[in-house]
C-alpha cells in the first residue's frame, strides 16, 4: 500500500501540504515585512520556470514544499532603488550584489526578478551567466562584426524572454525596419514577433537579440531590468571558449558577454530600467577579477597587488558600477523567520525549541547559508544534500521549454 493512503502520522512526511506562508508581492516590501518570510507564487509566466536559478538555490526549493525567501533590510533598500529606477535611465542604476559566500545574494537577484515582474517591468535574467563564457553552446566567426557569434544561445534567451514577457512584448512595436539576408522586417512589428522569428530561425538569433535590446532601450513604455547571476564571470580575462588557433577568446570578442558587459558599463543603457549583477566568489574557474575587484571597493575582502597586470579594456566595462553589500549574517527576526519556514515543513528532526534556535544561530554566527545547510538540515539522519557543480541533477531539472 502507498504511503500516501497510510493514515498514521509516520507516514505524513511523503503526504506533505504546503506550509502557508504570504505571497511575495510589491506591497509586501516594505520595513513592516522585514524579518517575515514569504513564498513566490506560481505564475503562467514565472522566472523560476523560464530562466532557472542558480542551482543551489534550485536544491533548496526543491526541498521546500514551497518557494520561500524572507524579507530582509536589503531587500526593501533594492526595491526603492528600482522604484526610482522605473523613472531614470539604467545608466544610473548599475548595481552589483556583493557579499560573503552563502549571504543571500541570488535570492536577492531573484526577489528583484520577480518584484519588478509584478511591477509590468520587461525582465530578462541570467541566472547562470558562466554558461556564456564556458564553451557549452557552440560559436561561429563573423567577418562583419570580427566577433564570434553564440547563436545557439541566443535563441534560448529570445525564447525564455518571450516566455516571461510575451504580454508587454505584444505591446511594443519595433520603431526601426530590419535588413536581413533573406528576408525584411518592417518598422511597426510587434516585439514578441521579432523575437519568435529569432526562436525559429537559431542563424538569426544573435542579430535578432540585438534588434529586440535596442528597441527595448529606446522604448519608454515598460522600464527594463536585467539581471546577471555569476556577474563575475563575464569579467574573466579569458573565456573556455578557443578561437582556430586554440587560443582562448576574450568575453568581449563573444557576442552574448559582449551585450551584457556593455549594459553593464553603460555603453548602452534601457531608457528606462536598471542592471543588477550577483557576484559569486566561491567559484574556482570564474574567480572575482582584479579589475571587477577594484571597480567595487572590494580588495579589502580579497587583496590584490599593486603589481597584478589589468586588463584597460575590462577596465571600462566596470565603469560607474555602484555596489550592494548584502549582510553577511541574518538578524535574530530574519532568522527565526527562516527556522519557522524549516520547522513547518518538517525539515528539522530535533526536538524544536527556543534552545535549538538558538544554539544553531550562534553555531552559524547567523550565517544565512550555514544556518540552514549546517545547522538546521544537519540534525536530519543520512547525508546532507550537497551541490557539486561536476555531477548533473537530472531530478532538478527547471521546466524549461528549450
Amino acid at each position: 500500500m502507498p504511503a500516501t493512503q497510510l493514515s498514521h502520522p509516520l507516514f505524513e512526511s511523503d503526504n506533505r501540504h504546503p506550509i502557508s506562508l504570504p505571497t511575495f508581492t510589491p506591497a509586501n516590501i516594505t520595513q513592516d515585512m522585514i524579518g517575515q518570510a514569504v513564498h513566490f507564487a506560481e505564475l503562467p509566466n514565472d522566472p523560476i520556470k523560464f530562466y532557472g536559478t542558480p542551482k543551489p538555490l534550485l536544491l533548496e526549493y526543491r526541498l521546500l514544499s514551497r518557494r520561500a525567501s524572507v524579507i530582509r533590510d536589503v531587500t526593501v533598500q533594492t526595491a526603492r532603488l528600482l522604484d526610482e529606477a522605473a523613472q531614470k535611465s539604467s545608466k544610473d542604476t548599475r548595481i552589483a550584489i556583493t557579499g560573503s559566500s552563502g549571504s543571500g545574494k541570488s535570492v536577492l537577484l531573484l526577489q528583484a526578478v520577480r518584484y519588478c515582474l509584478e511591477n509590468d517591468w520587461v525582465v530578462i535574467y541570467i541566472p547562470r551567466a558562466k554558461s556564456t563564457v564556458n564553451s557549452t553552446t557552440t560559436h561561429t566567426y563573423d567577418l562583419r562584426t570580427r566577433t564570434y557569434l553564440q547563436p545557439e544561445y541566443a535563441s534560448q534567451i529570445l525564447r525564455r524572454i518571450l516566455g516571461v514577457n510575451s504580454k508587454l512584448l505584444s505591446d511594443i512595436n519595433t520603431k526601426q525596419s530590419l535588413s536581413l539576408e533573406r528576408r525584411q522586417i518592417p518598422a511597426g512589428t510587434s516585439l514578441s514577433e521579432l523575437a519568435t522569428i529569432g526562436v525559429k530561425e537559431q542563424q538569426l538569433a544573435t542579430v535578432i537579440l540585438d534588434a529586440l535590446m535596442n528597441e527595448l532601450s529606446a522604448q519608454k513604455k515598460y522600464p527594463v531590468l536585467l539581471a546577471i547571476d555569476d556577474f563575475q564571470a563575464i569579467y574573466k580575462e579569458r573565456t573556455i571558449y578557443r578561437d582556430p588557433h586554440f587560443a582562448h577568446i576574450r568575453p568581449y570578442h563573444l557576442s552574448m558577454p559582449r551585450l551584457l558587459l556593455e549594459f553593464a558599463s553603460g555603453q548602452r543603457v534601457f531608457s528606462q530600467g536598471a542592471v543588477l549583477g550577483a557576484v559569486t566568489n566561491t567559484d574556482p574557474l570564474f574567480p572575482i577579477s582584479n579589475e571587477l575587484m577594484w571597480a567595487l571597493g572590494t580588495e579589502r575582502i580579497h587583496p590584490t597587488s599593486p603589481y597584478d597586470k589589468m586588463n584597460k579594456t575590462l577596465v571600462e566595462y566596470t565603469a560607474g558600477l555602484k555596489n550592494l553589500e548584502v549582510p553577511a549574517q541574518f538578524s535574530l527576526p530574519e532568522a527565526s523567520a527562516v527556522f519557522e519556514v524549516w520547522m513547518k515543513d518538517r525539515a528539522v528532526s530535533a526536538p524544536i525549541n527556543d534552545e535549538l534556535f538558538l544554539s544553531k544561530y550562534t553555531e552559524s554566527g547567523g550565517h544565512p547559508r550555514s544556518f540552514v545547510w549546517k545547522g538546521l538540515l544537519a540534525t536530519l539522519d543520512g547525508e546532507i544534500p550537497k551541490y557539486d557543480p561536476e555531477v548533473p541533477w537530472p531530478q532538478l531539472r527547471e521546466a524549461v521549454v528549450v
